[in-house]
């Protein structure tokens, strides 16, 4: 039993290990014998865990996109698919938006394994497409589509003021985005940031929502 565990927590720390390296220098930039030394372990005993530079690549993604559901679990994100969302979100105070924006800004900003997956996805964008293409739809694409449809459906509801859902998608997360890059270098600057977004969400309020 105690066997299965320490091989379990090796094999995570080869992908963490493995994450902070790719985040600094990108997936091309980096060899197994450097994950296994910054491991502290031989290249032939981190392949007993990971068959290929790849399959910590594609591991180190599958963490992240559970990361991420854990995350809107965590922070009760709405299901499009249901429309009960609608009422909920209708019910929202300012204060209450205005903390699950700064709680998912932080995941992305401070979390081990996403903010180094963000940068990794940033380098590694300009080497492999498919790596562009994934950090377009997970930081871009996928976001705005998310917002526009929450905000039709409050529009369509009368809780949000009539505008185009898409531009109001765009003007909520544009800044988040923002600041995310600008904060990024320096993650101890985070009151910073969150008081920009404290202002940003009080005037997304007042420009949009039904009082």
């Amino acid at each position: 039993m105690s066997k299965e565990v320490k091989i379990l927590k090796t094999k995570d720390r080869i992908l963490l290990e493995a994450l902070n390296l790719f985040s600094k220098d990108g997936y091309e930039g980096v060899s197994i014998k450097q994950i296994a030394d910054a491991v502290g372990i031989k290249d032939s005993s981190l392949y007993k865990h990971y068959t290929s530079k790849k399959e910590i690549y594609e591991s180190i993604l599958v963490k992240m996109k559970e990361d991420m559901g854990e995350l809107g679990m965590r922070l009760h994100l709405p299901d499009i698919e249901d429309q009960k969302y609608v009422q909920k979100y209708g019910e929202l105070t300012v204060e209450t938006l205005t903390d699950i924006t700064k709680q998912a800004f932080l995941f992305y900003l401070k979390d081990e394994i996403a903010s180094k997956c963000r940068r990794m996805l940033i380098i590694e964008q300009y080497r492999n497409p498919d790596a562009g293409t994934l950090y377009q739809k997970i930081f871009l694409e996928d976001s705005i589509k998310y917002l526009t449809l929450i905000f039709r459906s409050l529009i369509n509801a009368r809780i949000l003021k009539q505008s185009d859902p898409e531009l109001i998608a765009l003007y909520y997360y544009t800044p988040i985005y923002y600041l995310l890059a600008r904060y990024d270098a320096y993650p101890e600057k985070e009151e910073e940031a969150l008081s920009y977004i404290d202002r940003h969400v009080q005037e997304f309020y007042r420009l949009y929502h039904k009082s």
